[in-house]
């Protein structure tokens, strides 16, 4: 099978670090394509940027067709219309990784970047239906592009963070709330002796197996095909196929 692994923000390390962590625990028959969108802001820090990133996403997702796509931003930026795009899966990292972390632990907390994401994943929890099961949404007001400098210290503020958790929040398992921490999770794991899960694997491993049992997205309801009709100015190249004007 082939997945298409979309950054939504423009950084292309992070788009690497990310391939590569969804590479490493992909099956042998699973290729994995990791991209990101040439136009849009370089990280995404709350609900502003999120809405520049999600013409990126969709542009992307109509350049190559692939058996399921991961939305590689924790706060699943676009995450319900690239389900309208396709039949085929589509896996947010932020709902991945919080529906495996309700496998293993009864109560986890989140671990984010900078306070203006709490907001956005405190709402992400209430609509999955797993806000009970997270005991906080934590910022360890680590800018994303941080994350991707030579010589930061964000690893040790996001450990600190998560012994706090520990600490106070009595948390069983701890998620890692950004795409860019994908290459902590394992030495952090080991670090605190509680899993600590990357939304990036957690979300290749559930496409695989939406892919495996033959699963695709609905297209009765909310996730139906966009209508045709064309779009106007800068947007016209995001028509849906075969558009007319409506």
């Amino acid at each position: 099978m082939r997945i298409l692994v979309i950054n939504p923000n423009t950084t292309q390390s992070m788009t690497a670090k990310i391939g590569e962590a969804a590479a490493s625990v992909a099956s042998d028959a699973t290729q994995v394509v990791a991209v990101n969108p040439a136009d849009g802001p370089p990280s995404i820090e709350g609900y502003f940027d999120e809405v520049f990133a999600i013409p990126g996403i969709i542009a992307e997702m109509g350049k190559a067709q692939a058996d399921a796509y991961v939305i590689a931003c924790f706060d699943d930026t676009g995450l319900d219309a690239a389900r309208c795009a396709t039949e085929a899966p589509v896996i947010g990292i932020g709902e991945a990784a919080f529906h495996m972390a309700s496998l293993v632990a009864g109560k986890f907390s989140v671990v984010t970047t900078l306070a203006r994401s709490v907001p956005a994943i405190e709402h992400n929890l209430v609509k999955y239906g797993l806000a009970s099961r997270c005991a906080k949404v934590r910022s360890s007001d680590v800018a994303v592009l941080e994350l991707e400098r030579p010589g930061s210290n964000a690893r040790h503020r996001i450990s600190q963070e998560i012994a706090r958790a520990v600490s106070e929040d009595h948390a069983e398992a701890i998620v890692l709330g950004c795409a860019g921490m994908a290459d902590l999770a394992h030495s952090l794991s080991e670090e605190h002796g509680i899993p600590v899960l990357d939304g990036v694997v957690c979300a290749v491993t559930l496409a695989e197996s939406l892919f495996r049992v033959g699963l695709k997205t609905s297209k009765i309801g909310g996730y139906a095909a966009p209508r045709g009709k064309r779009f106007a100015g800068m947007f016209a190249p995001l028509s849906p196929p075969e558009a007319e004007i409506v």
